[in-house]
C-alpha cells in the first residue's frame, strides 16, 4: 500500500501519525499490515508491474530558496515512485488555489511543474483545480499522483533489509527543511541555503544497475534520515546502527541547527534518498551513486544488524551509543 495515502502528507513520519495509521485509517481502508506499506503502491496488471502514489503538498512559504510548491509536488512524486525501482511515466495534478491568490505566482508556479516534469521525464495529463473564498485555505495547496511502471523483476521495499546490509545515503542532509524554514522566518545567513528538491529517478536508474544487490530505497522526507530508517528498522524487523562521524552535513545547514536546537536527523530532505544494500556490493553502489550529479556527496554511514528488532543507535564520535526514536509530532511543520 502506498502509505503516502495514509500518513496525511509526503512521508510525514512521527509517532502520532504511526498511531493514527495504525489505530484507525488502514484497519478501516485496507487492513495492510505495516510491513507492506512503502512510497508508493506496486501493482500487477496483465503480467506487468505498475506503480502508483499519491501526495498533498501544503508547504508555507510557497515559494523557497531552490524550489517552490510546483516543484516540490512534482519531484517529490516522481521520487516515490523512484524508491519501488520504478521508472515514472505520468503525473496528475490538482490545486486547490485561495481566492484572491496572484496569476502571476500562479503562472510562475506552473510553469515550473512543466520544466519539473520535463527534467524528470514524465508527463502531466490530468487534473483538476478548485478555487476556495478567501481565507479557506493558505494560497495553494497541490495534490500530485503518479503512475510508473517496474522495468525488472526486483523486489525493493521497507522489509528488505537484511543483517550486514550497509545504509547509504546520496548526500548532504536536512537541506530542505532548512531552507524552508530560513525562507519562513527570513533568516539572515551568511552562507544560502537552497533547498535540495530535485527528482531522483535518474539516480535511481543508475544503481539499478546493481541489481538485487539494492534492498531498500527511500527518500528522507518530513521526519528525516533518522524517522526514515526507523520506519525501515521496524518493517524489517532488523536493528540499524549509524556512525556520526560519517553523516554528512552542510556546515549552514548544521549551524542553523544547533543555533535553533535542531536534530538534523529529523529535518527533512527533497532531493536524496537513502538505500539499503548488500555488504559486498556497497562499494561499487557508492562510486555509481557519486559519478551521479544528484549523488556525488553520497556516504556509507551506517549498517544493519540482526540485533535489537526495530531499534536504530548512533555511535556518536566519542564512542556512546544513543537510541533514535521516531519523530514525535512535527519538528518542522509546514515543509512539504
Amino acid at each position: 500500500m502506498d502509505k503516502d495515502l495514509i500518513l496525511l502528507g509526503h512521508g510525514s513520519g512521527g509517532t502520532l501519525s504511526h498511531q493514527l495509521l495504525d489505530d484507525l485509517i488502514v484497519p478501516t481502508l485496507s487492513g495492510i499490515p505495516p510491513a507492506e506499506q512503502n512510497d508508493a503502491a506496486v501493482l500487477v496488471m496483465e503480467g506487468r508491474r505498475l506503480a502508483f502514489t499519491t501526495d498533498a503538498y501544503v508547504v508555507d512559504p510557497v515559494f523557497f530558496p531552490g524550489g517552490n510548491i510546483g516543484s516540490l509536488a512534482v519531484n517529490g512524486t516522481v521520487n516515490d515512485l523512484a524508491m519501488m525501482g520504478a521508472r515514472p511515466l505520468f503525473l496528475s495534478a490538482a490545486l486547490i488555489v485561495e481566492e484572491g491568490f496572484s496569476r502571476e505566482e500562479l503562472a510562475g508556479i506552473l510553469r515550473t511543474m512543466r520544466e519539473a516534469a520535463d527534467r524528470a521525464h514524465v508527463r502531466i495529463v490530468t487534473g483538476d483545480t478548485k478555487v476556495v473564498p478567501r481565507g479557506k485555505a493558505d494560497r495553494i495547496f497541490i495534490t500530485t499522483s503518479g503512475v510508473g511502471i517496474l522495468e525488472h523483476d526486483l523486489e525493493i521495499a521497507g522489509n528488505g533489509a537484511r543483517p550486514g546490509d550497509k545504509v547509504i545515503v546520496s548526500g548532504t542532509i536536512g537541506d530542505h527543511g532548512i531552507a524552508v524554514l530560513a525562507a519562513r522566518e527570513g533568516l539572515e545567513l551568511e552562507t544560502a541555503i537552497r533547498s535540495d528538491c530535485a527528482p531522483l529517478n535518474g539516480l535511481v536508474t543508475e544503481m539499478l544497475q546493481e541489481g538485487e544487490a539494492i534492498h531498500v530505497l527511500r527518500d528522507p522526507t518530513r521526519g528525516g534520515v533518522a524517522t526514515t530508517l526507523k520506519e525501515i528498522a521496524r518493517q524489517s524487523q532488523v536493528g540499524i546502527t549509524l556512525r556520526e562521524e560519517a553523516l554528512p552535513f552542510d556546515p549552514a545547514v548544521q549551524g542553523v541547527c544547533a543555533i535553533l536546537g535542531l536534530d538534523p536527523l529529523y529535518v527533512a530532505n527533497e532531493g536524496k534518498l537513502l538505500a539499503v544494500v548488500a555488504p559486498e556490493r556497497a562499494e561499487g553502489i557508492l562510486a555509481r551513486m557519486r559519478e551521479h550529479p544528484l549523488g556525488s556527496s553520497a556516504a556509507i554511514i551506517g549498517e544493519v544488524t540482526g540485533e535489537a528488532a526495530g531499534r536504530v543507535e548512533l555511535e556518536t564520535v566519542v564512542g556512546g551509543r544513543r537510541g533514535v526514536e521516531m519523530l514525535a509530532g512535527e519538528q518542522l511543520p509546514r515543509i512539504c
